[in-house]
């Protein structure tokens, strides 16, 4: 069902969204407090949908071909703050609170814990939690 809103569409605003050839766009999820960034996900339109209308981070899974809420396994969920869109419209930002500071399935704050160093990539940051724990 599509709602209108004085004529328009209420979802016209996924139609600026520049979408890949797969149908996704990348989401770059920044903590609201810190302004770190914390992860980089893609969303489809439905994600990005539910994401905006139930205030958590949706996203699209490229290896299981699903949606996924952030956190739905783990309880680190992304409560979205802000949804942002660039210049180009291709890239989502997400600001947002995470839920027990974790973002990274490796049980580490945030995704990017790898910091080129001498020509190798140095892990720089500690697991905040053993992902078996988390996952089981």
């Amino acid at each position: 069902m599509v709602c209108l809103l004085a004529g328009r569409r209420m979802d016209d605003w996924l139609d600026t969204v520049r979408w890949n050839d797969d149908g996704l766009v990348p989401a770059i999820a920044q903590d609201a407090s810190t302004g770190e960034v914390l992860m980089l996900a893609w969303m489809d339109r439905q994600a990005l949908a539910r994401t905006v209308r139930e205030g958590v981070a949706v996203y699209w899974s490229r290896s299981r071909a699903r949606s996924w809420v952030k956190g739905e396994q783990s309880g680190h969920v992304q409560r979205v703050r802000e949804v942002r869109l660039d210049c180009d419209g291709d890239t989502v930002l997400l600001t947002v609170e995470q839920a027990g500071g974790i973002a990274c399935h490796t049980g580490r704050r945030r995704c990017f814990y790898q910091r080129l160093d001498g020509g190798a990539w140095q892990i720089d940051e500690p697991v905040l939690k053993d992902p078996e724990a988390i996952y089981g």
